[in-house]
């Protein structure tokens, strides 16, 4: 198959895995491809020099060694052999991986990466992954991959292949499935680009079911505008998501209308997105509308992981593995005055809108989350913390996810927008 003459990093421990990583090396260079080896293995072999493999295939071709790796790291690869401590070197190579990673990258050094390891493995390879501006492909073949991938994946488009069986030698299923990654990454980097008009505008809003209505009418209503609308899943990675895209300058603006991960985040749900939520658009002065959608709700998994001291609390099973619990007002006025000081920070035009009759679609009169103190707590110390020289709030008497609400959303994203471009 012919290539396009691309390159593959692959990232890897060579002491341990080098006849894997050559079999990967050879697979992609018959499609065409050059390949930028990186080999952060530390405890077994580390030479540098090419060794023959059974067929005479060069087992370790190193383009970027253990010892660079090491260093990058804040460390000495002779010390943490001499040492042995696999804690240490596990920590200094995966701070060295990221860092030679992003270097060669913004080098321009590769199209695409690919990684392959167990437990070690993967997190040397996705440390550097993670590194990786969205769209760069990123495939990790991973006795991992069939657990929780939380700490490998984190926010990034990152491909987990899961290997069925320990990447320990070459037999008839290890060079299938090596083969099927290298088949990934090289299709990826050969994928042509999508046609995309790089002149239209991005706009992230954020999104969570029980606001679909209102982010829905928002985002075809800025569409027709000629905007491009980006939407996050208020999930907490998709939140922090979204705050790391802000801050690579990917959008002209944001229409935060589901800020819930902050209830999460103040209560202990499983859907904080941290404590740095609303910090990237304040501070790159990005014009925003931000709202309290989905602010009643804190997010549990199944109804048994509810953690004791809840009980007694308004729970409602969303389904099976998701349940949610209302905020009660005292919740509320800490949720409010968090929210209140982030934006409180911005530098940029900021909207604040509310939504009177109620906050998401289980907020509303005969809604299980229905609870007008709660609310009034929310609304009344966002008004009291809010600072009037930085946010302006608008009280929209409508549901948020009214059609009344949404029109009100949309001539504040116009009105920000239009300030801060003129």
């Amino acid at each position: 198959m012919p290539g396009t003459g691309k390159t593959i990093l692959l990232v890897g421990t060579l002491d341990t895995k080098g006849e894997e990583f050559a079999l990967a090396r050879s697979l992609i260079q018959a499609r065409g491809h050059e390949v930028v080896q990186v080999d952060a293995g530390v405890m077994g072999r580390t030479m540098e020099e090419e060794v023959q493999g059974e067929g005479g295939e060069t087992l370790r071709t190193v383009d970027v060694p253990a010892a660079q790796i090491a260093r990058a790291g804040g460390g000495s690869l002779e010390a943490l052999q001499a040492a042995g401590d696999r804690q240490e070197a596990m920590a200094v190579m995966v701070r060295g991986v990221a860092v030679v990673v992003r270097e060669l990258w913004e080098a321009g050094r590769f199209h695409g990466v690919l990684g392959m390891g167990g437990g070690g493995g993967t997190a040397l390879a996705t440390a550097g992954m993670r590194k990786l501006p969205l769209g760069v492909p990123k495939v990790m073949l991973s006795t991992m991959a069939s657990g929780d991938v939380r700490a490998y994946v984190d926010i990034k488009d990152l491909t987990l292949m899961h290997s069925v069986v320990d990447i320990a030698g070459l037999n008839h299923l290890t060079r299938k499935v090596i083969a099927n990654a290298v088949g990934a990454v090289c299709g990826m980097v050969e994928q042509p680009q999508v046609s995309h008009e790089a002149d239209r505008p991005l706009v992230a809003a954020t999104m969570f079911g029980v606001t679909t209505p209102c982010v829905m009418a928002v985002r075809e209503a800025l569409e027709a505008r000629g905007l491009g609308v980006v939407v996050f899943h208020a999930t907490g990675s998709g939140g922090r998501a979204m705050e790391a895209l802000i801050r690579e300058g990917a959008f002209a603006g944001v229409v935060d209308v589901t800020t819930t991960e902050w209830a999460d985040e103040v209560v202990g749900g499983v859907l904080s997105a941290g404590p740095e939520r609303l910090e990237a658009a304040a501070a790159t002065g990005l014009p925003q509308v931000v709202s309290v959608g989905a602010l009643d709700m804190v997010n549990f998994g199944g109804v048994e992981t509810v953690p004791e001291r809840f009980q007694d609390r308004n729970l409602y099973r969303h389904n099976p593995t998701v349940t949610l619990m209302r905020t009660i007002p005292a919740e509320c006025r800490e949720i409010g005055r968090r929210v209140a000081e982030k934006l409180n920070d911005s530098v940029g035009s900021v909207r604040l809108l509310l939504p009177l009759r109620g906050v998401s679609m289980i907020d509303r009169e005969g809604q299980p989350f229905y609870d007008p103190e709660a609310d009034k707590a929310l609304f009344q110390t966002l008004r009291e913390e809010v600072d009037p020289s930085v946010v302006e709030i608008r009280e929209v008497d409508a549901h948020v996810n009214d059609a009344a609400f949404a029109r009100a959303v949309v001539a504040a994203f116009v009105e920000v927008l239009e300030a801060q471009v003129f």
